[in-house]
């Protein structure tokens, strides 16, 4: 019989099993999810876990990595979800008869949680009790929680487990390939944070190969911790459409002995591996047993371990921000009356009407340039290209507009990281058009954030962290920027809306166009208790033809009838009418805001001084 896992645990390392889809793989059993062969193969199951258990693993962990509510769903097989584990725990437990352990296997949702994503925690984590229920009843002897990306998610799967059993509780976190990330202090403060949760075993598994892994590990370690490591076999290549990995067993296990060297107790393999690398990683683990139980393995440990004042703390971090990187336009923030423009982008390659409006601007002491972000869902240049081209050749600073319509998660924060590298300060973060509307209504939009995530990812590199909260060695500094309509048809949803980008991180609001006073008046009132700055967005308009058109066929464009009026009534006059409209307005407006976003039509860049004149 074996002793109790936590008992196990206090007498030295043990080996766990290696990659379950990498054998499915081989054997040509690809059919996903994974979990599907537990009720249509079963026999193929049973063979890889003892073909494992062969290899010399103590603990198995069952087929039951993606069976949750949230990743069945993706393939019709949430109602055959508690069949899928319970047969996933039988097979485990007939592989492993009374000697070796069977551990339940939990992974991630696959699903954004709030606030980035739609997915609300609770829901996730009555997704992981459902599970883990099924997992417990079946008789599984431990948990493992792994390959984790978000805390956030890590978090509710423990609170979940935690609330069902006493059973023994591993909570692994995957960590990027990024040498930055590994050798930092957030590793340790991932330790600190999983161990203040109450679960017994922490670590990492996947991502990384072996060397990585053990830069992770030697971050990790703290005295008297149970640390677990379970490194992929490497980064595959893809070929065929498989993900072929090529990390040999005898290299696999030469880091196996590093690892057990610095202080890891649960040790195994992920993705890529097969019974052949835990063979190998069971010859070095009776290798270390033999040789490092006497006072060489304390200083073998504290060798492999990275020195103490290596480690980069929160603080330490913080310094290397220094001074005020911010943007100008930043700083003046609530020192003067702001104003900004919008200018044209142009379709193809040729600028030159952008930098001479922008040129002709600044000697009227403009701000910022807005460079929008594919507007309309039209193919424009890159508002990080051309805002980098605006301040080099101009001089004056670009109000740069993301969407995060067009890019995935990962493309979002490299194009920030790139943004903030060519010296882009100012950004307003938006959802984006629907693409239906544009040059190619068949594209497809990404979305895996809207605006209001898109903020959060700016504010978290502002801290030092991408979204994930991993770190990025060195913090952003961006202005972050919102949108809002004033003139929204549920106002009670817009508000709510910019009350949810104000919390992730909003630090200043530029309107949709606003023509009469007390739809800004209602507007800045409801934002009272906020105290976000505001830029007050002014369309002027060209004639009653134009205002028609902005009035009936733009979204979220609201034209009040006697304003249309008033530019059907001038004829020929409608732009003079129309600008001396605009003067108008923003001579009452400018009270109550802290700056002005111009739109000036058609490139009529020569209306902006005549409107700036009552400021």
């Amino acid at each position: 019989m074996k002793p109790d896992f936590r008992e196990r645990l206090r007498r030295g390392p043990i080996l766990c099993d290696g990659a379950m889809g990498t054998l499915l793989d081989l054997y040509e059993y690809q059919e996903r999810p994974r979990e599907i062969h537990n009720l249509r193969n079963p026999d193929i199951i049973e063979r890889i876990h003892r073909e494992y258990i062969a290899a010399g693993a103590e603990i198995i962990e069952t087929n039951t990595f993606s069976g949750n509510r949230f990743r069945l769903a993706q393939y019709h097989l949430e109602d055959r979800l508690e069949e899928i584990n319970l047969v996933a725990v039988g097979i485990a437990r007939r592989a492993a008869g009374g000697s070796i352990y069977v551990a339940g296997s939990v992974g991630p949702t696959g699903k954004l949680l709030e606030p980035i994503g739609k997915v609300r925690l609770q829901q996730a984590r009555d997704s992981f009790r459902e599970q883990i229920e099924i997992l417990l009843k079946s008789g599984v002897d431990l948990l493992v929680l792994e390959t984790f990306v978000s805390l956030h998610e890590l978090d509710e799967a423990i609170t979940a487990a935690k609330e069902l059993t006493d059973l023994p509780i591993v909570a692994q976190k995957t960590f990027p390939e990024d040498g930055s990330i590994l050798s930092g202090s957030f590793p340790v403060e991932v330790v600190e944070h999983l161990l203040s949760r109450g679960v017994d075993v922490v670590g990492a598994n996947c991502t990384v190969g072996p060397q990585r892994m053990f830069t992770l590990i030697r971050t990790m370690y703290k005295e008297g911790v149970f640390l677990a490591a379970q490194p992929a076999a490497g980064i595959p290549t893809l070929q065929d459409g498989r993900s072929v990995y090529h990390t040999t067993p005898e290299y696999l296990a030469t880091y196996a002995r590093e690892l057990l060297q610095a202080g890891v107790t649960l040790i195994g393999a992920c993705c890529g591996s097969t019974p052949a690398h835990i063979r190998a990683m069971k010859d070095v683990l009776e290798e270390f047993k033999r040789s490092q139980r006497t006072a060489q393995s304390a200083v073998a440990t504290e060798s492999a371990r990275r020195p103490e004042a290596s480690v980069v703390s929160r603080e330490e971090a913080e310094q290397r921000f220094v001074g005020d990187d911010r943007s100008l336009f930043a700083r003046n923030l609530g020192r003067k009356f702001l104003t900004t423009v919008e200018l044209d982008v142009p379709r193809g390659l040729d600028i030159s009407s952008v930098i001479d409006g922008a040129r002709y601007l600044q000697q009227y002491g403009i701000d910022a340039i807005n460079v929008t972000d594919g507007a309309r869902a039209r193919l424009r240049m890159s508002s990080v290209a051309l805002s980098f081209l605006i301040q080099q050749q101009v001089g004056i600073e670009a109000m740069m507009h993301l969407t995060a319509r067009d890019r995935n998660l990962i493309g979002l924060q490299a194009e920030l990281l790139g943004a903030h590298a060519l010296g882009a300060r100012n950004v307003l973060c938006i959802t984006g058009d629907p693409v239906s509307i544009g040059d190619y209504p068949h594209a497809t939009s990404v979305l895996d954030i809207d605006s209001i995530g898109l903020i959060r990812a700016v504010k978290s590199m502002n801290e030092g962290r991408d979204l994930m909260g991993n770190a990025i060695e060195q913090r952003t500094s961006f202005l972050i920027a919102c949108a809002a309509n004033p003139g929204a048809e549920d106002m009670e949803r817009e508000i709510a809306r910019l009350g949810e980008k104000i919390d992730a991180g909003a630090q200043i609001v530029f309107t949709q166009p606003i023509y009469e006073m007390h739809t800004l008046e209602r507007f800045v009132q409801r934002l009272e208790r906020s105290r976000v700055p505001i830029m007050v967005g002014i369309l002027p308009l060209r004639n009653y033809k134009h205002a028609e058109f902005l009035h009936n066929e733009i979204p979220g464009m609201v034209i009040p009838k006697s304003v249309r009026e008033q530019l059907r009534t001038a004829g020929d006059k409608g732009p003079v009418e129309g600008v001396r409209l605009a003067k108008a307005f923003l001579t009452e407006a400018k009270a109550l805001v802290s700056g002005a976003y111009l739109m000036p039509p058609f490139k009529k860049y020569e209306v902006i001084p005549q409107i700036l004149e009552v400021l």
